[in-house]
Formats: C-alpha cells, structure tokens, sequence
C-alpha cells in the first residue's frame, strides 16, 4: 500500500475544515496510507521583510527534517494540472512503490532549501487560499486520484 505522508505547516483550528480533512484521511484510508504531519508554525506580530525571511527558515527547518521519499511541494510557483493529470502522477509512483511527500508551507511561502528538494512542485491556482482550506482541497483532490485510479463514480 502506497504511503503517503503530507507536511503542513500549522494547525487546523476550524472544526468544519478539521471534519472535512478528517473525512478525506478516512476515505483515502482504502487506497493508501495517510500520514499528516502537522508543524509549528512561526507567529509574529507585523513581521519585517528580515523577520518573514527567518520565519520561512525556521520552518523549514522542521520541515526538511521530515522529508521521506519522493517529494512534492505545493506552491504558488508550481505546476498547474488536472485532476485526471494528478491521478496519473499518483499511479506513476504507486507503480514504483514509491513513498510519497506532499509539503504545505506557512503563510509567508515555502523555504528555497525544501523547493529545491523536491522532484515536483505543483500548484492548483493562480489564486490564494487560506492554508486551512487549501489542506481540505488537497486531501480532496488526493481521494478524487484515488478514484480516477480505481474507476469508481466520485469523479465526474
């Protein structure tokens, strides 16, 4: 079973966006293993441009620390593809047995360090989203792979 293990700079506070996630985790729990790792995240009040570029090495910091397998990182700067591209993506690395890692960074951006790591970097709009909800987007579109892969209903 392929493993997968998603890095997210913070914690999910809402109870609404908790649920959904958890619903998701839930459901890819058939397909793969899911592994959320969440990290602290860096608070300052009105950071200086010094003060965001400390903020971004700290985490990550933690972040490289956790690093296993094939990594992705989901920036702005990233590739934008279908959700049907993303599913051949997954079955690529299924095929290969490959452990796979999804990184989330902060509010501020995500490390060069962590960037240049990584084997992918994708990203799913030219819009921002609030990480919250950009993790129940994820973990969403993580499943909706899952189920182009297996050919079953939820996609459409």
């Amino acid at each position: 079973m392929l493993k997968i293990n998603i890095i997210a700079i913070g914690r999910v506070k809402e109870e609404y966006f908790k649920g959904g996630i958890d619903e998701y985790i839930k459901r890819l729990s058939r397909f793969c293993a899911v592994n959320l790792i969440e990290l602290k995240e860096e608070n300052y009040t009105n950071p200086t441009d010094s003060q965001i570029q400390k903020i971004i090495e700290v985490e990550g910091d933690s972040i490289l620390k956790k690093l296993k397998g094939e990594v992705v990182s989901m920036c702005i700067e990233g590739e934008k593809i279908s959700s049907k591209q993303f599913a051949d993506y997954i079955k690529t690395q299924l095929d290969k047995g490959q452990e796979l890692t999804f990184v989330i960074g902060g509010s501020y951006g995500l490390d060069k360090r962590v960037k240049d790591l990584s084997s992918k970097k994708l990203s799913f709009s030219h819009m921002t989203f609030p990480h919250t909800m950009f993790r129940l987007m994820f973990v969403e579109q993580l499943y909706r792979a899952f189920t182009i892969i297996n050919n079953t209903s939820y996609h459409k």
